[in-house]
């Protein structure tokens, strides 16, 4: 996954300012207690950001 991926599933799903303000400001314990900003900027890969994100929303399976 690229980080243009990433950002389509988050807008998609959140909407874009929604997402901006999510990836800003909710730390997610699967990423180490980052957000995803900072599991970006730490390196982390985006397909295990997005698997972090996918979980904490609860999003369908079919979405994952």
């Amino acid at each position: 996954m690229r980080e243009a991926e990433l950002w389509n599933r988050l807008f998609h799903h959140l909407g874009r300012v929604q997402a901006l303000v999510f990836a800003e400001g909710h730390v997610i314990g699967e990423l180490g207690s980052r957000t995803v900003r900072e599991a970006i900027a730490a390196g982390i890969p985006f397909k295990t950001i997005w698997l972090a994100v996918w979980q904490t929303l609860e999003l369908p399976a079919s979405e994952r």
